[in-house]
C-alpha cells in the first residue's frame, strides 16, 4: 500500500525522497540554521539518559542528535525506505518498521516525541489508533511531545490539515492529560497560528 507520505513525498521529490528528505537537513545544518528544535526541547523538558521513542522517525535526525545529546533512543517509521537511510547513517541506534496505529514494540519510554507533521500524514480515520499505541508507549510520568502544522501554509502539499481539537480528543480519549502548547519547537507563546507543538503527560 502507497501510504500518504510516500504519496506526497514522491510528489516533492520524486522516487529518491528518502535521500533528498536527508539531504536537505543536511544543507541546511551546512549552512547555519538550527535543525535540532526538536532534539533540543526534548532534552528541556527530560534531561539525559532519558529513554526517547521517536515515532516517525523518517531518516533519523531528530533520534541522531538526541543519541548524540545522551538519549538512549529507538527510532520507528512505517516507511521503510526512509528507515533504511537512517539505518545506513547511524547503524548503531535501534530503527524499526512499523505502523504507528499499530505500534507494540512491548515497552514505555520517558518520552515519546512526534515531529515533523507525522500527525497530519497518517492514513485517513487512524488518528485514533495511532494516539492509543503512541500513548501506551509512555511511561508513567513521562512526556508524549508533538509538533505539526495546522494550515496549509505549514503543511506539504496534499496534505489535509488535521485539527488540534481533534488531536486533543485522539490524546485525551488515549488517556494523556490536556497538553500545555507553543507556537514552536523554542516554546513561543501559541496564539492560534498555523504550527503547533504540544507536551501531553501521562
Amino acid at each position: 500500500m502507497v501510504t500518504r507520505w510516500e504519496q506526497v513525498a514522491r510528489a516533492q521529490a520524486g522516487e529518491d525522497y528518502a535521500a533528498a528528505y536527508a539531504a536537505r537537513f543536511r544543507q541546511q545544518a551546512d549552512a547555519g540554521a538550527d535543525v535540532h528544535g526538536e532534539a533540543t526541547l526534548v532534552t528541556a523538558l527530560a534531561p539525559p539518559p532519558s529513554r526517547v521513542l521517536d515515532a516517525g522517525c523518517g531518516t533519523g535526525r531528530v533520534a541522531v542528535r538526541l543519541h548524540e545529546l545522551g538519549h538512549p533512543v529507538v527510532g520507528v517509521d512505517v516507511d521503510r525506505s526512509m528507515v533504511r537511510v537512517a539505518r545506513r547513517d547511524a547503524p548503531h541506534l535501534a530503527w524499526h518498521v512499523a505502523d504507528l496505529a499499530a505500534l507494540d514494540l512491548g515497552e514505555r519510554f520517558d518520552v515519546v516525541v512526534v515531529a515533523g507533521n507525522v500527525l497530519p500524514l497518517l492514513e485517513p480515520g487512524t488518528l485514533g489508533a495511532t494516539a492509543a499505541a503512541l500513548a501506551a508507549h509512555v511511561a508513567p510520568d513521562g512526556l508524549l511531545v508533538a509538533g505539526f502544522g495546522l494550515d496549509a501554509a505549514h503543511l506539504p502539499s496534499g496534505c489535509p490539515p488535521t485539527p488540534l481539537a481533534d488531536v486533543e480528543a485522539a490524546f485525551a480519549a488515549a488517556g494523556l492529560a490536556p497538553p500545555e502548547v507553543w507556537a514552536s519547537w523554542d516554546r513561543a507563546p501559541y496564539d492560534g497560528g498555523g504550527y503547533v507543538v504540544g507536551v501531553w503527560s501521562t
